[in-house]
């Protein structure tokens, strides 16, 4: 899905002005297409940094809101693994 504040570009276009788009970088992601498709996204080291530490949270079972542990209560395991699922012993 697009923005307003999307950037994107080719990468010929990228290759010519590639301090350009790294100052564009700090503020905004750009996306860099080859072929007509996008297959690269230039970030901000900040940015690159937020993300990484949020892939590495790790939330206690006791900071989970109750919306939270509802959707957990409420998700169900796809058929494709129901055997097993199957061997796991729940407690509920």
């Amino acid at each position: 899905m697009s923005t307003d504040d999307d950037v994107t570009v080719s990468a010929a276009e990228f290759h010519r002005n590639v301090g350009v788009y790294q100052d564009i970088a700090l503020t905004k992601p750009v996306k860099i297409t080859k072929n007509g498709r996008e297959r690269t996204v230039l970030l901000s080291a900040q940015e690159y940094a937020r993300l990484k530490r949020r892939d590495r949270r790790v939330i206690a079972a006791g900071e989970l809101a109750e919306h939270q542990i509802e959707a957990i209560r409420g998700a169900r395991v796809p058929d494709r693994y129901a055997e097993k699922s199957n061997r796991v012993k729940r407690t509920e």
